[in-house]
């Protein structure tokens, strides 16, 4: 016969440990070893070869899932695969087979289900555990090497911190209370005994696993039975320290999970008797619900009450009963007056049987209580009606609910009207107007500048403005009319039934009191002009995008009128005109990006002492309907009048690219942007991405910057650059000369390409000035390194000038008018000069 294993049986409970012995020796299995904490379990391994662990889940001392832990380390007599069957007297669907296989339990088994232990004695088999959870970590670490390579171990897996010493380590744990501690023996100032001693002072179930090296493991037992979870030595390879983690990390899961079981039957067995009493004494249950029982008879009067009637209201039972509900309702004339629902007479007539509605009571101090009611109707023998029912406290919830309900409608920083509630207002005061309703008007405000308060006084100062101003606004705005802050520093007002002449001098009392208005900042005082636009809602239409449309161009013209005025919108004005003239560029604009009806032209770009093609300057020309094909001198005024530059920068970076990618032989291509572009930080992220997107080398795309005299964030400007240039794309400055401050972007820009502007190239032959401007601008970039363009060559004088004073490249209309691809591709062979050479030195 075979000998039968030697058993470990582990359990604090002694009749526990008497059924399963007692069940044990019956199928043969005589060799038991018996403990009753977690201590004696692990010395007996150390002294004594056990062949099977059967362990009860609440084991005094080591409970067992750090006792498994120690068994598959094999720091014991017995093998590392010795198969571990854990018991456990509650069930909780938590503690599922595969969960205890991550700690290297063979088998789980139910107390209710002990005679069949004989049978998973005999089959237990160690198998592999599955790990699954992403939690945070602290690690305590002193050696930075250590800390690094243990963090790309677990980064993917786990949230990870970081901490250099056992002080900072305990500060950290205090603010963060992480999923695991992974905490180093040896650590300077407050040691890792120190530190494992006071976090399980703070909370003895938070999950620590010990670092040690192989001199210190069996100070790593005795920080185990002191409350550590686990271990790992040094030096440990990264599957090995993640499994240990993730094990550790889960452990206090299955702890709590096998206790909320326990607190579950425990609270279902209290209920059970508890079920059992108030059968026994309906009365006793009526009185203590928190929920008001009631009747009422057909005239609505109370015919019983519970004692939750009390608690609610503040009446008494004897004093509320065979009175009307109605008593207890605001009473008519008053605020929140409300008679009872209509609902309520399908339900008395006999046409229901059920209703349920809101009620607003009144206690005896005066206050307001919600209520839901719900009432069912009994009809007795005699045909009378008795309805039964509950009143629930639902003030709580109306509260959040009027919350909620003024979140939506309100802006959050000012506490006015939102965007969402003043499109309601203003399409009910549109479509009032339209059916004769009196003229109304639409105010919009934006504040003069603001930007440029919020980029030097900052945003705390900048909110405190907004929210001053949604008040100065809101104490002179009546209660007939709607004050609202429709984005940033924009506002607007719907003012009812005006007046043309009592409108302009309301705008300008407004214009003038925020221009009165100073807000303390430091020692220093901000001042703040507006711009009002308005728009008068005659009726003449009923579609409120038209009188947002009037507020719209009402405001720019009074921007572009200086700022801090005012402007009635009139459908005569020129500014008016033209802003809509632009609005009308910008839509057709939109259609033809949708409808594909852009299309990139090529002028070409010739070294000035060769006449050989360098490259080509990209130009979007725009196929419009009824007019052709129309240049950018035809529609970009309108995109940089109406703001939209940034739209067409994006098509050409997107059309430029396309065409690179599809078109080799084209070579480079230059492209320029407007300075819009160059403030905003996601134009090198298009670039990048449409670069990455075809595959595309940068190098084969000149990035031009025009109008830089007209750029607000110059810092700004020069990292975008800095990024577009460590992509690999060539820089150029276009139009220098243009603006008075232009020869200084030279020495702060990385610019590789400098473009001397058309207007000093036109007089190059008969104008002494321009010629010794060209001139000067070539020797400052010789000596800055840097290539020079001379754009507007219109004939062979002014080409050979150029030559004379060394510009490098020219273009214009006497060496080649933008094309289109095809002509290009079917002409003679492009020849070039050799752009890498041309752009990135001088020869």
């Amino acid at each position: 016969m075979q000998e039968t294993p030697h058993i470990l049986l582990a359990s604090s409970n002694a009749k526990t440990r008497f059924q399963l012995r007692n069940i044990l020796f019956k199928a043969g299995f005589t060799s038991i070893s018996e403990v009753t904490t977690g201590h004696e379990a692990v010395n007996t391994l150390r002294s004594t070869p056990i062949g099977i662990l059967i362990i009860d889940i609440d084991l005094v001392g080591l409970d067992c899932w750090r006792l498994a832990r120690l068994v598959r380390s094999g720091i014991f007599r017995c093998e590392a695969t010795t198969p571990f069957i854990l018991v456990a007297e509650t069930w909780c669907e938590r503690i599922a087979e595969t969960t205890a296989r991550e700690f290297g339990i063979t088998e789980l088994l139910h107390l209710a289900l002990k005679e069949r232990l004989p049978e998973i004695v005999k089959r237990s088999l160690h198998q592999p555990g599955k790990l699954f959870n992403n939690p945070s970590i602290l690690l305590i670490e002193d050696n930075q090497d250590t800390a690094q390579i243990t963090y790309r171990a677990l980064q993917h897996r786990f949230d990870v911190e970081i901490a250099p010493d056992g002080v900072s380590g305990l500060n950290s744990w205090k603010e963060g209370h992480h999923d695991l501690v992974l905490l180093d023996v040896m650590l300077p100032g407050m040691s890792g005994p120190e530190v494992l001693e006071k976090i399980l002072h703070f909370d003895k179930n938070q999950p620590v696993v010990i670092i040690t090296a192989y001199s210190t493991v069996d100070l790593a037992e005795e920080l185990m039975l002191k409350g550590a979870v686990d271990f790992i030595s040094k030096p440990f390879r990264a599957d090995q320290l993640r499994r240990v983690c993730e094990l550790a990390a889960r452990r206090e899961d299955y702890m709590v999970s096998n206790a909320q079981f326990s607190d579950r039957l425990a609270s279902l067995e209290e209920s059970h008797k508890t079920c059992q009493a108030l059968a026994a004494a309906h009365q006793r249950l009526l009185d203590n619900l928190g929920t008001v029982v009631l009747e009422l008879d057909q005239d609505l009067k109370l015919t019983f009450l519970n004692r939750a009637w009390s608690r609610l209201t503040g009446f008494g039972i004897q004093e509320s009963l065979h009175k009307p509900l109605q008593s207890f309702l605001p009473e008519e004339g008053t605020q929140g007056f409300q008679p009872l629902p209509d609902n309520l007479k399908p339900i008395l007539s006999g046409q229901e049987t059920d209703c349920k509605f809101d009620l607003r009571l009144i206690n005896r101090e005066g206050q307001t209580i919600w209520v839901e009611c719900k009432l069912d109707a009994i009809w007795d023998d005699d045909n009378c009606l008795t309805l039964s029912g509950c009143l629930d406290n639902i003030s709580e919830r109306k509260k959040a609910q009027n919350q909620l309900e003024f979140m939506a409608m309100h802006d959050h920083l000012t506490g006015i009207y939102n965007r969402h509630y003043f499109d309601n207002a203003l399409s009910h005061m549109v479509a009032g107007s339209a059916r004769g309703k009196g003229t109304h008007a639409l105010m919009f405000l934006d504040l003069d500048h603001f930007k440029v308060v919020n980029d030097t006084y900052g945003h705390y100062y900048g909110d405190i403005i907004l929210r001053e101003i949604a008040g100065l606004l809101a104490s002179r705005t009546r209660k007939a009319d709607v004050l609202c802050r429709i984005g940033g520093d924009e506002f607007a007002l719907l003012i009812s039934n005006i007046q043309s002449e009592e409108l302009l001098r309301i705008a300008e009392e407004t214009r003038k009191q925020i221009q009165a208005y100073q807000v303390p900042a430091g020692d220093e005082k901000i001042t703040l002009g507006c711009s009002i636009g308005v728009a008068i809602i005659s009726g003449h239409t009923n579609r409120p995008e038209e009188y947002l449309k009037q507020a719209d161009i009402a405001l720019y013209v009074a921007k572009r009128r200086g700022r801090n005025c005012v402007h009635i919108f009139n459908p005569g004005d020129s500014e008016s005109t033209e802003f809509q003239n632009g609005l009308e560029r910008v839509k057709q604009l939109h259609h033809a990006i949708k409808e594909d009806r852009l299309t990139l032209f090529f002028r070409p770009v010739v070294a000035i002492d060769s006449s050989e093609v360098a490259f080509f300057e990209g130009v979007i020309y725009l196929d419009m309907p009824g007019e052709g094909v129309i240049s950018p001198e035809q529609f970009l005024p309108a995109l940089e009048l109406t703001g939209e530059m940034s739209l067409f920068d994006q098509q050409t970076v997107i059309l430029a690219v396309a065409a690179l990618k599809k078109h080799p032989s084209l070579g480079r291509i230059a492209i320029t942007l407007s300075c819009q572009a160059f403030q905003d930080e996601s134009t090198a992220n298009l670039i990048e991405q449409q670069l990455n997107r075809e595959g595309l080398e940068p190098d084969r795309l000149i990035i031009e910057i025009s109008d830089c005299a007209t750029l607000i964030n110059l810092s700004n400007c020069q990292q975008i650059l800095e990024t577009l240039k460590k992509l690999g794309c060539h820089l150029a400055i276009g139009d220098l000369g243009s603006g008075f401050s232009s020869f200084g972007f030279l020495k702060q820009f990385p610019a590789e390409l400098i473009k001397i502007d058309s207007s000093f190239i036109s007089g190059l032959d008969n104008n002494p000035v321009d010629h010794a401007l060209v001139k000067a601008v070539s020797e400052v970039a010789t000596a800055l390194g840097k290539k020079t363009v001379a754009d507007g060559i219109e004939n062979e004088e002014a080409l050979r000038l150029l030559n004379i004073i060394g510009v490098d490249f020219g273009k214009g209309d006497h060496i080649g008018q933008p094309v289109r691809i095809g002509q290009i591709l079917t002409g003679s062979q492009i020849s070039t000069c050799g752009i890498e050479e041309g752009v990135n030195s001088k020869t």
